[in-house]
């Protein structure tokens, strides 16, 4: 088939991440959270779509409380699309069906690039040359996974056997079985047999992908329909009907699907490629300095060997130390062994138990009008760092149990406070009495900043009631808490049972 395919990259923006803790939070996962050379490996994903020849839009699939950050990554790209919102987590088999149901709806013929978000790819023309052979094969109806040859042994990685050469496709090969993660000794043997690694990166037509769940994998297929068929359109979110997208299984396409298929094919790509899956694997991205050491951020390496510090925010000085990891936030500080670098995940399920909100959200939260920060805390008041973008506003909104006062450190404000609306301007303030319907509002064209000093028998994100709001967000069910909340303790937070994780409403 000699036509050029038309390609609608399929880019999968969830999951936590919780190896890379504490960068990585289940409000703010490492997609987002991650950067190399100042952009998100989000960004660089869009980045490498932007260098693909064929593409004519994008589908990203996320969750509900992510929507805004792919939003603006999307539109800080130049990547036109839509965004396809999971009512909750089901694992790749159930979103990527979604997905191919949807672009096929219009253009069964249209090839899906589908890319995990959270890979680092340095060489993009390498890749780009990959994704095109991957598509020519796909237009013949195969289901074609990238293959990533392996730079070291690994038992971080599934891995795929290639079998005979596709006549007429260069190195692409028929697969001949997709293997489990396997031990260091066996993964020795996969790669001295010529084994590749199983990276994740499909390329297959949208129609063919439909088809083939179908055939596998009916129960899915059958109930993802349905959510597809009951789909709300909200600008470019679009959003599953829940029941139906409920009812599916939860299961990865590599078991629903690939396994059971005869006619899908690899083609390697030997060019860089890291998951990230460790901060170990962060590390490696860094340029080393003559005694093996790397950083983010502004560390101090002094007698120490083969350590990797990630410290944005202050001076850390690592003196006499030899394979360590250091990772810190504004309000978590990891240290440990590299040898142990992998056991962070247990950590996290350990933080999980002990109810800890550093294991849901940052300090600093983003929101799709700006940010805000916690500074201080204390027993009836809290204060907080707020920006927000130009032409951006927070929902008109009340509370039961705070007031606040606002301070205006840079920019323009504009408050609507009751049935009066005004400015305010750089070291001017104003209060808004508890009860108060509110709104706040950037009219210019630079970012505003101020600080917000709460007080109040109860401090919580969720004591929050929309009248009104640009973004489409309510209030959740039970938000306006009764007066018998105001003795909650406010030392914890319950971490959100879904996987994208609940924030603040504001």
């Amino acid at each position: 088939m000699n036509t050029k395919p038309y390609l609608v990259p399929v880019v999968l923006c969830g999951g936590a991440g919780t190896r890379l803790w504490p960068l990585s939070r289940q409000a703010f996962p490492k997609q987002f959270a991650v950067e190399v050379e100042r952009k998100s490996l989000l960004d660089l994903t869009l980045a490498r779509i932007n260098g693909l020849d064929g593409v004519a839009s994008c589908l990203a699939v996320t969750g509900e409380d992510y929507r805004f950050m792919v939003a603006e990554a999307l539109h800080n790209a130049g990547v036109p699309g839509s965004i396809l919102l999971e009512p909750m987590a089901r694992n790749t088999a159930p979103a990527l069906c979604a997905a191919a149901l949807q672009i096929a709806q219009t253009t069964p013929d249209a090839v899906m690039v589908i890319l995990p978000s959270d890979h680092f790819v340095s060489d993009a023309g390498k890749f780009a040359a990959a994704i095109s052979d991957a598509a020519k094969l796909a237009q013949e109806d195969w289901w074609v996974t990238l293959g990533i040859r392996p730079t070291k042994t690994s038992s971080a990685y599934g891995y795929i056997e290639p079998g005979p050469v596709i006549a007429d496709h260069g190195s692409a090969a028929r697969v001949s079985q997709f293997l489990e993660k396997p031990d260091v000794k066996k993964a020795e043997e996969l790669i001295r047999a010529g084994c590749v690694w199983n990276a994740g990166i499909f390329v297959v037509k949208a129609g063919t992908a439909a088809d083939l769940v179908a055939k596998h994998a009916p129960d899915i297929h059958d109930a993802v329909q349905q959510a597809v068929a009951g789909i709300t359109v909200d600008n470019e979110f679009h959003r599953l009907q829940p029941e139906a997208f409920s009812s599916s299984p939860s299961i990865s396409i590599d078991y629903a699907v690939l396994e059971k298929e005869p006619e899908v094919a690899v083609v390697p790509y030997d060019g860089d490629w890291s998951d990230l899956g460790s901060w170990d694997a962060v590390a490696g991205v860094h340029e080393a300095d003559d005694d093996g050491n790397r950083s983010e951020g502004d560390a101090w390496f002094s007698s120490s060997q083969n350590c990797f510090v990630h410290s944005p925010g202050k001076l850390a000085v690592v003196l006499g130390l030899q394979d360590i990891v250091v990772v810190d936030t504004p309000d978590a500080l990891l240290v440990t062994s590299r040898e142990q670098v992998e056991q962070v995940k247990t950590v996290v399920d350990d933080l999980r138990t002990a109810e800890r909100s550093e294991l849901t959200d940052h300090r600093k939260v983003a929101r799709p009008w700006g940010t805000f920060e916690g500074i201080d805390r204390g027993d009836r008041y809290q204060v907080k760092r707020i920006t927000v973008k130009p032409g951006a506003q927070l929902s008109l909104q009340y509370h039961h149990h705070r007031a606040e006062h606002w301070i205006v450190v840079k920019g323009v404000a504009k408050v609507t406070r009751g049935d009066e609306t005004f400015l305010l301007r750089e070291n001017e303030s104003t209060y808004i009495p508890l009860g108060a319907v509110h709104r706040l509002e950037n009219p210019g064209k630079t970012t505003l900043e101020l600080i917000e000093v709460q007080s109040g028998s109860y401090l919580g994100e969720d004591d929050i009631v929309r009248v009104e709001d640009v973004y489409g967000r309510e209030a959740e069910p039970g938000s306006a808490k009764p007066a018998s909340s105001a003795a909650k303790p406010q030392g914890k937070s319950k971490p959100a049972q879904t996987s994208a994780g609940k924030g603040g409403q504001k």
